[in-house]
């Protein structure tokens, strides 16, 4: 009688060693007084003890890469339900110091007033920093923070993504800055109201800001019909 014969044991030791070498790592995106921010965690534990990097970790045998993201994410960071993104993989033979690990990276948009930040699992701390004041990263974190960074750049300009970021209403000079911010440029005032207004996306309201100290502006919200087409179709929003 033909045939291969299956060691178990074997597949258990090959299955063990790939989960060994598969970790996840999530880019959030938030955006706070016209600044946009990413969310870092410090390391409590292991070889990266009180570095800053990603939060991330191993993934478990029974789960998938969508479910270990998740998990890890409100495990570290106290965050959950949360759209997230599958990036890409990230697989340079010495992005970790020990062995052969490749990461798949995830990312997300968030409304920071909408989460409580709160370390726990292998995270001493978690707290958001400034784009432009992100820290020497633990392995390969920058890279990965950077490349999010220009997808982000490229959906910017194709679909609409200030829902994910601002609040319920908002005015047309943080929606500039939102992109401003994103691209990292600087915009004309008339030029980007003009081009945003055309869209038919806001829809202006019957309310002004409160308790400002400058002329109070009027404020818009995004219609969630345009919106969601928009998002679905796409369209090429240069600047």
């Amino acid at each position: 009688m033909g045939g291969k014969i299956i060691d178990r044991d074997l597949i258990q030791i090959q299955e063990q060693s790939a989960m060994n070498a598969i970790t996840i790592d999530c880019v959030i995106f938030g955006f706070d007084n016209g600044i946009l921010e990413v969310l870092l965690v410090q390391h409590a534990e292991g070889i990266s003890k009180g570095r800053w990097g990603l939060p991330g970790g191993w993934i478990k045998k029974k789960e998938s890469t969508d479910d270990a993201a998740h998990r890890l994410l409100a495990e570290l960071t106290g965050m959950d339900n949360i759209y997230l993104e599958q990036l890409k993989a990230f697989g340079e033979p010495d992005r970790f110091p020990l062995r052969r690990v490749i990461t798949i990276g995830y990312y997300a948009l968030v409304k920071r007033e909408d989460y409580n930040i709160k370390a726990g699992f292998t995270a001493s701390d978690a707290k958001w920093y400034k784009i432009n004041d992100i820290p020497n990263l633990i392995y390969d974190h920058n890279e990965i923070l950077a490349y999010s960074i220009k997808n982000l750049r490229n959906r910017v300009r194709q679909a609409p993504l200030g829902f994910n970021l601002l609040p319920e209403k908002f005015t047309l000079l943080q929606l500039m800055q939102l992109y401003e911010e994103i691209l990292g440029i600087e915009m004309d005032k008339s030029n980007f109201r003009r081009k945003i207004l055309h869209m038919k996306l806001l829809v202006p309201l019957d309310e002004k800001q409160q308790d400002v100290s400058h002329r109070a502006a009027q404020l818009y919200k995004f219609d969630p019909e345009i919106y969601e087409k928009l998002t679905q179709k796409g369209f090429n929003f240069e600047f």
